[in-house]
């Protein structure tokens, strides 16, 4: 089983972005996904590196202990919710150290809209870049018009969209273990 740290960006009870996410865990059950809570992390602030807060440390600490990571988001303004790269400037320092470095990861944009949250997927992409991190290419997922993709339940019932995301999902595991390979052979030679 591969372990992956999901980030969904936005907070909102009924989110888009972590319904996608919840239906990816749903058609790709041999990824461990663990839906981390970056709502309540503190403000980062570089101060308070010397003595990390709890807070801090425990998201540091999930995120260390996954084998990947899924980024999921709405997009705010045509860019990455406040919320998410808090939690990234959060896993990116010390620098250099940081436990998102080298790390697998994919990203998932959400939108209400056509354009499924364009902006977003590609200002996360440049900061995930900065930090070395392998970013699955394709399939690229901008996922929009999200407000008719569910019932009210929360499942999703759109059959193409279902078949996007298991697809999805199924690249992404075959992505991690290429990586993990990859790293073992350098750590090797």
């Amino acid at each position: 089983m591969t372990k992956v740290a999901v980030l969904v960006g936005s907070l909102r009870q009924e989110s888009f972005s972590r319904k996608v996410a919840k239906a990816l865990a749903e058609l790709t059950p041999s990824l461990v996904l663990d839906f981390i809570d970056i709502g309540a992390v503190s403000y980062f602030n570089e101060d308070l590196e010397a003595n990390p807060p709890a807070d801090w440390q425990a998201l540091r600490r999930r995120v260390s202990s996954a084998d990947a990571v899924l980024f999921v988001t709405a997009e705010y303004v045509r860019s990455v919710p406040g919320v998410l790269k808090n939690a990234i400037d959060i896993c990116a320092r010390p620098y250099g150290q940081g436990v998102l470095i080298g790390k697998p990861a994919a990203v998932i944009s959400t939108s209400v809209g056509a354009v499924g949250g364009f902006g977003a997927n590609h200002h996360l992409r440049q900061s995930l870049a900065s930090l070395d991190m392998a970013v699955l290419g394709q399939p690229e997922a901008y996922i929009g018009n999200t407000g008719a993709l569910f019932d009210a339940d929360g499942a999703l019932v759109d059959e193409r969209t279902r078949k996007f995301l298991a697809t999805f999902g199924e690249t992404f595991e075959t992505f991690i273990q290429r990586q993990a390979a990859r790293t073992e052979q350098r750590r090797v030679a």
